[in-house]
Parts: structure tokens; sequence; C-alpha cells
């Protein structure tokens, strides 16, 4: 018998939002990790917020919000605000009844910046890696460390002299063509010491090589452990030719002990570089470059077997900076200034984690 098709404006439910969400769904195990990590964090949380006055968007689920973003590639705030008022999953997992207002997009984002006070991405990030369960799939040994081009939210248009002599916009006059003027850059140099962008300061102008193209970027830092590849440290800084190595040793400093392995790839591959890092008692696994250049890494290092188990295990941290900027949506970033972008940066790399743990704990169950 066919059924009718008639609309049903029920006016309350019988059924708790915790039984609408599948039992075997992903995000189960991911918010247990997520909740036991806030638990962690709630000192640092009080430490934000004043004793009296309005309550404000709790934390905890602020940070919730943020993770659903990031698995989801919810492009905006305002988007992620409009899932919440009708997706109950998300609903779940951020901690909303059914019946709870969802935030205005504008709200949200003023109550998100009270967190970057605290250092909360990177305080976060530390939390999930010292659960107990988390802590045995890290190798305390053998690193590798990577940068990458975070591509900055500023136009090309926007990188003019810091002395306020730009080139005129085609047109009749120099205020012709509206606010998304034409740009005349022939015959016009531009660098980092005489130009920067207005809409995005902190940004520089960066090419990754050769026959590259330059852009308005950031640098983003991972160090991964190698037993299961995930990401014990992250960082973001200016956009130069020696952030890279620069970085990578500061991770080094902090993250690994003495006897430590770290692997590179050929950007890696100078006498500084690798000096620095014996002197802090680490061996360089660094993928030697030999095409227009004698080596750093001399046979010291590759003689041995744990040399190629480094390279191979080295290429690893690709995978990390793939997922960040195409389901993370990092490839471009949304935010402007230096502090905001890494603390998105560090928060995306937490949500990789995340994603990663459940599945190598059923695999190591």
């Amino acid at each position: 018998m066919r059924g009718k098709d008639q609309r049903s404006d029920g006016l309350f439910s019988y059924r708790r939002l915790e039984t609408r969400v599948p039992a075997d769904h992903p995000l189960r195990p991911i918010r247990e990790l997520v909740d036991e990590a806030l638990r962690e964090l709630s000192p640092a949380f009080s430490k934000l917020y004043a004793r009296e006055g309005r309550p404000s968007i709790p934390p905890e689920r602020l940070l919730r919000a943020l993770l659903l973003q990031a698995f989801y590639t919810v492009r905006s705030e305002r988007l992620l605000m409009e899932q919440l008022d009708y997706n109950l999953l998300f609903r779940w997992f951020v901690g909303l009844s059914m019946d709870d207002e969802v935030w205005d997009a504008t709200v949200f984002c003023k109550n998100r910046d009270r967190l970057l006070d605290g250092d909360i991405a990177c305080k976060f990030m530390t939390c999930v890696l010292n659960l107990p369960q988390v802590r045995k799939l890290l190798s305390s040994e053998h690193f590798s460390v990577d940068g990458t081009l975070i591509e900055a939210w500023a136009s090309m248009k926007s990188f003019v002299p810091k002395d306020g002599s730009g080139s005129t916009p085609s047109g009749d006059s120099a205020g012709g063509g509206g606010r998304n003027a034409e740009r005349d850059f022939y015959g016009e140099k531009r660098r980092n010491d005489t130009h920067s962008s207005t809409t995005d300061p902190d940004a520089r102008l960066f090419r990754k090589g050769a026959g590259k193209e330059a852009k308005l970027c950031h640098m983003g830092h991972l160090m991964t452990e190698n037993r299961n590849g995930l990401i014990i440290d992250a960082r973001l800084t200016e956009a130069n030719g020696t952030a890279e190595r620069a970085t990578a040793l500061e991770m080094i400093e902090d993250n690994a002990k003495p006897r430590s392995t770290v692997g590179a790839d050929k950007n890696y591959d100078t006498a500084e570089f690798v000096a620095r890092c014996r002197e802090r008692g680490c061996t360089p696994h660094v993928t030697q470059n030999n095409t227009c250049r004698r080596s750093a890494v001399d046979a010291r290092t590759t003689r041995h077997p744990g040399y190629l188990i480094s390279l191979v295990k080295r290429k690893r941290i690709e995978e990390p900076f793939g997922w960040i900027k195409t389901v993370g949506g990092l490839r471009k970033t949304r935010h402007r200034g230096r502090g905001l972008v890494e603390w998105f940066f560090v928060l995306t790399a937490t949500a990789y984690n995340l994603i990663r743990i459940p599945t190598i704990l059923a695999a190591a169950g």
C-alpha cells in the first residue's frame, strides 16, 4: 500500500539526541578524546574569563564547533552557524540540545578571538597528545620536519609601496575604476622591504622555487613522529628563505631528545643546519642534495640502515600537509594577521590528529 505524503509538524520529540547518532559513527571516539582533553584545559579556560558578568559561549563548545569546521570543510563561520541550526549531528558533537538557540556568527567570532589570548590552540594540541591512550602511540626518538606555504587572504593588488607612491590604477583618473580598480605592475619592482600588503601586512611575497609564481603567503611548519605520523608540533612564521630551517631547529630544541633522528628533505641539506642538529645531540637524516653542490650529510650518517628508513618515513609528513590544505581549508587562509592564522593552523593540525588517532587505536587494538 502506498503511503501518503503528509506533513507532520510535531511540537514534541520523545527521542534523545544521543540516540539519533549511530553507535559506530566516526565522531563518537573523536568526541571522547576531545572531551577528555577539554577537561584538562578547564583551568586555562577559567583564567580567560571574569568571575562576574554575563555568561559567554562556553569555550568547550567553541572548540568543538571549530573542529567540526575543519572536519567537514565548512568555509565560513556563518555557514557553520547555519549547519548548527538544522544538523542534529553537529548539535550533538558541540553539546547543544535540539531546542538550544544557535549563536550569531559575529558573536561566535568575538568569543572565539578571546581564545587567542590564552594560546588555547597549542595547549589543546598538547592535552590531546598527553592523553594516556595517545602517548603510547608516539615515538620519542624518530621525527620528521617540513614546511609549506599558506596563501594569505590578500590580493596582489594590495601589495603597494610602503611610502604610499603606488602605481596609478588604469582609467581616466587616479581614483577611477571603483574599489577593485585595475593595477598596472609593468616595470614595477616589488620587494618585501619596500612593499607591504594593505589587507594583511604580515603576509610576505614569496616564491617556492624557480619557475614558480610569487604569492603573498605565510609559512607553516610541522614536526611529526615517525611511528604513526602524528603531528607533535605546528608553527607558522614569516615566509622567507631561512624560515624552514630556523623553525625546524626550534622545534627540535623543544621536542627532540639527544640521540634522536630528524628526517628532512633536500632544502635542509646545508652545513649550518646539519651542524646545529648535531650540536643538539640529534642525528640529521636529511636527503642529500648532490645536484649543484656537495652534500653536508656524509657517510657517517648514510651508512646506517636507519638513514634509509627515515627517508621513507619522512614522506609521510606530506599527508598532514595535504589534509590541512584540502579538508582543513587552509590552502588559502580565510583570516588575516599572523597570530590568527597560526592559531587556526595549529587547531587544524590537532583536528588531523583527532581524525587519525581512533583509526590507529582500532588497528592496534
